[in-house]
């Protein structure tokens, strides 16, 4: 069963600590839609997204810096014409927090 990410907010980098465990990274998988992937030894998360034009694609990536804005969290995006690839990592613990999966379970239900 998933839980809501999406319910929760982002808590400041600033003295959050270590950044998460492969073993922690692998327990909140399930919790995100299907096609997110771990990479780079579990230290960054990526989605890619596909739109029927550009209009589509922009306004996804719009409300993507809404919520990166709200949540002060920031994903580092590839666009294109019917694309945009979403890749999160919490640069100031180079790897994963609970904020990166926070933002990534609010993204997916931008198409929900």
């Amino acid at each position: 069963m998933k839980s809501d990410l999406s319910s929760r907010h982002c808590e400041s980098c600033e003295g959050i600590g270590a950044a998460l465990t492969p073993e922690q990274v692998t327990n909140l998988m399930p919790q995100l839609a299907d096609d997110w992937c771990t990479q780079k030894e579990c230290k960054e998360i990526k989605k890619s997204f596909s739109f029927k034009n550009f209009y589509e694609t922009m306004a996804f990536v719009n409300a993507i810096a809404w919520i990166a804005n709200v949540e002060n969290h920031h994903p580092d995006l590839e666009v294109g014409y019917n694309y945009c690839h979403v890749r999160f990592s919490t640069h100031a613990l180079k790897g994963l927090s609970h904020n990166d999966f926070i933002c990534a379970a609010r993204i997916d239900k931008l198409l929900k």
